[in-house]
């Protein structure tokens, strides 16, 4: 299906997804909203986004003739999650199929060390960070880094797997087992103001967009709750909306990224901008970022002009970003598989909720810490927001 890739897909083309989770099946949506076909592999069958795609490739990521055929159905390539091995883009490259984001981007988001490098390297404030491929490498950064401190490993986790904290007097070879003894990335802790957000997107152009700054409230290192916009000073978006740009311009990003942040207490940034040795200039320092819509974005469906779906599947398909504005103040509340200890959740309770609204992943088998849906509530403000999403959650729970 060769065509020039800055040429816009139109309405009937098709979209190829690698990954098959919940953040492709709202893509799917928007795909199927809009009158594109949309296409997932990946090794499962009936999952979240093969029950809304328009054909489900089940396959694994290896399968080279597989990931050919896959490519060449396809107008233009994307990912829902970033563990998807590079040879996908590679092979992509190799039909002339378009992949966006860059198979370069996704390289780098998978290892936490090629992206926090990556981020030094564009002169974008991070954590302080040690490669340590050892105990007696981990036992220098210690040194160096002080403590408490969090050891992660170099390939990528999520939802705080693959991470521990090291308290002052900790054994260090256990927290090096505890992680199975690969390559890690010290990480020196930060005592942040609360964590925030930002979704943005770039096209083909170079025509750049950025949502609302969003505050997360973690539970058990897995998101709970994001209000939308963020309670911060003005100062504070600017800051985030320039890092932003200059993280999708120094990728030339073409897609949708969500860039994750530690907020600085005042006094501490003050601090460290006056301090030579500092990079920090700002109260913001990014912590992780993510090449593909993400959880703290879900609120845009019902609270933006246009969701970070449609920003997705616009981008991927060569248009320019849609509009970013936010139409009410809204809060996203994850509902994990915990909901479901005592049997099914008491779906009548929430949707008597009139500003409760349900999103459900069509994943089959609850668990704990899952995340097996969101709910959304937008209202006059973030206050009534958050009061009307945890009332409406809290009646999910039968006795």
């Amino acid at each position: 299906m060769a065509q020039s890739h800055r040429t816009p897909l139109s309405p009937g083309s098709t979209i190829g997804v690698f990954g098959s989770g919940q953040l492709g099946r709202m893509l799917a949506m928007e795909a199927r909203r809009m009158g594109y076909r949309l296409l997932t592999f990946s090794p499962e069958s009936n999952s979240p986004t093969g029950q809304i795609a328009d054909s489900e490739f089940a396959a694994a990521y290896d399968d080279r003739a597989a990931v050919r055929a896959f490519a060449k159905s396809v107008d233009a390539l994307t990912f829902e999650f970033e563990n998807v091995p590079s040879l996908v883009a590679e092979i992509a490259a190799e039909e002339d199929v378009p992949v966006r984001p860059s198979g370069a981007i996704l390289h780098a988001a998978q290892n936490r060390l090629r992206e926090k490098s990556m981020l030094r390297q564009a002169g974008l404030p991070v954590t302080p960070f040690h490669f340590v491929k050892d105990p007696a490498e981990l036992e220098e950064a210690v040194r160096k880094t002080g403590c408490p401190a969090i050891l992660k490993t170099a390939a990528f986790g999520y939802d705080g797997k693959g991470q521990t904290r090291i308290e002052p007097g900790a054994k260090l070879s256990s927290a090096w087992q505890a992680l199975g003894g690969q390559a890690c990335v010290l990480e020196a802790y930060v005592d942040f103001e609360r964590e925030l957000s930002m979704v943005a997107a770039r096209g083909v152009q170079g025509d750049f967009a950025a949502y609302p700054l969003v505050e997360n409230r973690h539970v058990n290192h897995i998101l709970d709750t994001t209000i939308a916009p963020a309670e911060v000073e003005p100062s504070v978006v600017g800051e985030a909306e320039k890092l932003a740009r200059r993280l999708c311009e120094h990728l030339e990003l073409v897609g949708v990224l969500c860039i994750e942040f530690f907020l600085l207490p005042k006094s501490r940034a003050d601090r460290d901008a006056r301090s030579s040795e500092s990079a920090t200039t700002g109260r913001l320092l990014i912590n992780e970022i993510a090449p593909r819509p993400h959880n703290s974005g879900h609120w845009t469906i019902e609270g933006a002009v246009t969701s970070q779906f449609e920003q997705q599947l616009r981008t991927v398909s060569g248009l320019g970003p849609g509009s970013t504005e936010m139409l009410r103040p809204a809060v996203m509340l994850n509902l994990l598989g915990d909901l479901w200890h005592n049997g099914e959740p008491d779906w009548q309770a929430l949707l008597a909720v009139p500003d409760a609204k349900l999103h459900l992943y069509g994943k089959l088998e609850p668990r704990p810490g899952r995340k097996m849906g969101h709910l959304t509530v937008t209202a006059e403000t973030t206050e009534a927001a958050l009061e009307k999403g945890f009332a409406a959650r809290a009646a999910l729970q039968r006795a």
